[in-house]
Parts: structure tokens; sequence; C-alpha cells
């Protein structure tokens, strides 16, 4: 008899829970996929999850995703790039985006744009070679009242200017390039 339960034996089976990749960040999507009933106006709660999970939104995610909500996978890709806040390339180790809504605009929001484009070689949408800073603009990050506003690793910075949007940044990524001594200091805002 004992012979007979060994020629029935499976191998090593995976977990109900377990993602068919094995790859555990699966679980934090899973679980937020869970908590909101798989409700296909969680989406971009999920996707937030997700981006967090693995830095940034590739077409498998967005497929998993567009799966589990029983939404074409068009409207979730939709939905990934119509907010600035996520992104389907792997992002740098730091980010930054500049608001380039009307009232950032009029106050010189290119400005800043250009001038970091020049420091760093990279154009919106790009990342460093070294993987240290991410560039992006937005249309509006609804803090018009501070413009020009960036938003650097989660933090709204007012009233900003060329000068001083590259000396937080050379601070950050460790370049002293061309930042001046004497820039005006940004605007913390919490948020």
């Amino acid at each position: 008899m004992a012979a007979n339960n060994m020629a029935h034996a499976h191998p090593k089976r995976r977990m109900a829970d377990e993602h068919p990749s094995g790859d555990p960040r699966f679980k934090l999507i899973d679980r937020t996929l869970k908590r909101y009933q798989y409700q296909q106006d969680a989406l971009i709660e999920v996707l937030h999850t997700a981006q967090e999970a693995f830095g940034f939104l590739e077409n498998d995610l967005l497929i998993y995703v567009a799966h589990q909500l029983k939404l074409p996978l068009s409207w979730v890709f939709g939905v990934a790039t119509f907010y600035h806040f996520f992104s389907l390339e792997p992002q740098g180790e730091h980010n930054c985006i500049v608001c380039m809504g009307t009232a950032c605009y009029v106050k010189r929001a290119a400005e800043i744009v250009a001038a970091l484009q020049q420091h760093f070689g990279i154009e919106p949408g790009q990342t460093t070679p070294d993987n240290h800073l991410s560039l992006a603009t937005a249309r509006c990050l609804g803090s018009c009242g501070l413009a020009p506003v960036l938003v650097v690793d989660g933090t709204v910075l007012g009233r900003e200017t060329p000068e001083s949007a590259l000396a937080t940044l050379f601070e950050l990524v460790g370049t002293h390039a061309d930042a001046t001594a004497a820039t005006p200091a940004s605007t913390p805002v919490s948020g």
C-alpha cells in the first residue's frame, strides 16, 4: 500500500497564495486586491502598491492587474500613463518632478527644467546613466500658490529657481558642479 501511495505523490506544490512567478512581491499586490475586494475602482491603489513593490510598472504588472481586476489592459495602461506618479520605466535612486502647470510655467519652470537638463544631461522622462536621478515633468502638482514647484523624493519644494533646484539635487546625488553657494533656500511644504 505504501508503494501505491508513493506512485501518486506529487512534487512539492506551490502554496495557494504564491504567484506563479514565485516573486514574493506579488503578495503585496494580492493583499491590496483582497483588501479592496477586487473592485475595479481600486485600480489606482493597486497600481500604487505594485509600483512601491517593484519600483516601476512594467508590462507584466499591468497585465496582471488588468487580469485580476477584470479590466481591459488599455484602461489600466491609460491610467498608469495619465498620472505623473506612475512610471513605466525603472527610476533612479532620487526622483525630481518639475511642475509645468500654468502658474509654475509663468514663473519660469521651463528655466528650471533647462538647467537640470544641462547639468545632468537628461531629458524629462529619463534617468542618469548612474541611476542616481530621474527627471520628470507634470501638468500640475496642485501647489500653484508656491510656484514654481518641484517634488523631490516625495517632498514638495516651492518658490524654486534654477539655482535652488540644482543645489538641492547636487546635495542628493553628491555632485557640486555649478551650484552657487548663495542660492535662495527652497521652501519645503509638508504634504
